[in-house]
C-alpha cells in the first residue's frame, strides 16, 4: 500500500494533479513534469533499476531517493487508533546510507538523461503494537502502519560523477584531498575511512560506488589494498 510519504512527495514535485500517476508505455510514472519523468523511490532502488534503464532509452528521468534525517515514532495500541506516545528515534541518517542504495544504479549513472535527486527529510512513522509476537526470531512486536513527511531540509542533485562528492561531509572531502596531495594524488580506503570517520568496510562500499560511477579510478594495489586517484577532469570540479 502506498504510504502518505510517497503521496506527499508526489504532490511536492508536481505542479498540478494531472502530472501525477501518468501512464507512459508499459509504466505508470509518479510525476511527469514538462518533458521529465520523475520516479520517487522511498524503498530500495533495486526495485526500479530495470524501469529506469527502460525509460532512459527515450526520456529524461529524475530519480528521487529521499534520505531520512530524523524519525519521530508515533505509537498506537490498535491499527488506525489514537496516538498514545511520541518519541524521536535515536537513529539518524548516515553518510553511507545513500551509497548503499546507489550500488543498485551502477552502470546506469552517470547518464546524460538521468538526474538523481536526494532530499534530506524528517518523517513521522506510525506503529501499532501487537499484543503477541510471532514466532519469528526478529519480530519487533509492532507493525509500521504509515510514514508521513514532516519537513524537507535540503536536496542534492547528481548529474555528473564529481557530484557524488557532495554526499560526503565537506571537511571529509578536504581531508581526503589533503591526504591525497601528500601522496601524489593517491589514496586508499583506509584514507577514505579516516576522512569520513567510518569503518573501513563502509569506506570500501563508498569507494565501490565512486569507482563504478567513474568518480575515482583504481591505479594499482599494495599491501594496504587498492589505490585510487580522482580523474583530472573530476578533480577540477570537486
Amino acid at each position: 500500500m502506498e504510504t502518505s510519504l510517497h503521496q506527499q512527495l508526489k504532490s511536492h514535485y508536481a505542479t498540478s494533479s494531472d502530472q501525477i500517476e501518468v501512464v507512459i508505455g508499459a509504466y505508470r510514472i509518479d510525476v511527469v513534469r514538462d518533458s521529465e519523468l520523475i520516479e520517487i523511490q522511498c524503498a530500495s532502488l533495486s526495485a526500479i533499476r530495470k524501469k529506469v534503464i527502460d525509460l532512459l532509452r527515450r526520456h529524461d528521468v529524475r530519480v528521487v531517493k529521499p534520505t531520512v534525517n530524523r524519525t519521530r515514532i508515533c505509537k498506537r495500541n490498535v491499527s488506525n487508533g489514537p496516538v498514545i506516545s511520541r518519541r524521536l528515534s535515536p537513529k539518524c541518517g548516515a553518510v553511507h546510507d545513500i551509497f548503499e542504495e546507489l550500488i543498485y544504479l551502477r552502470g546506469v549513472f552517470p547518464n546524460p538523461r538521468l538526474t538523481i535527486e536526494i532530499p534530506t527529510i524528517d518523517v513521522n512513522q506510525y506503529r501499532w503494537m501487537r499484543k503477541r509476537k510471532t514466532r519469528r526470531r526478529r519480530d519487533p512486536g509492532y507493525v509500521i502502519e504509515d510514514t508521513e513527511l514532516v519537513d524537507v531540509h535540503s536536496t542534492v542533485e547528481l548529474n555528473e560523477p564529481s557530484d557524488l562528492w557532495q554526499l560526503l561531509p565537506g571537511e571529509a572531502v578536504s581531508k581526503l584531498f589533503d591526504q591525497a596531495s601528500d601522496s601524489s594524488g593517491v589514496f586508499n580506503t583506509n584514507d577514505l575511512a579516516d576522512a569520513v570517520g567510518c569503518a573501513r568496510w563502509i569506506a570500501q562500499r563508498i569507494a565501490y560506488v565512486l569507482r563504478h560511477c567513474h568518480a575515482i579510478e583504481p591505479i594499482g594495489r599494495d599491501r594496504t589494498g587498492i589505490r585510487y586517484r580522482i580523474p583530472v577532469q573530476h578533480a577540477i570540479l570537486v
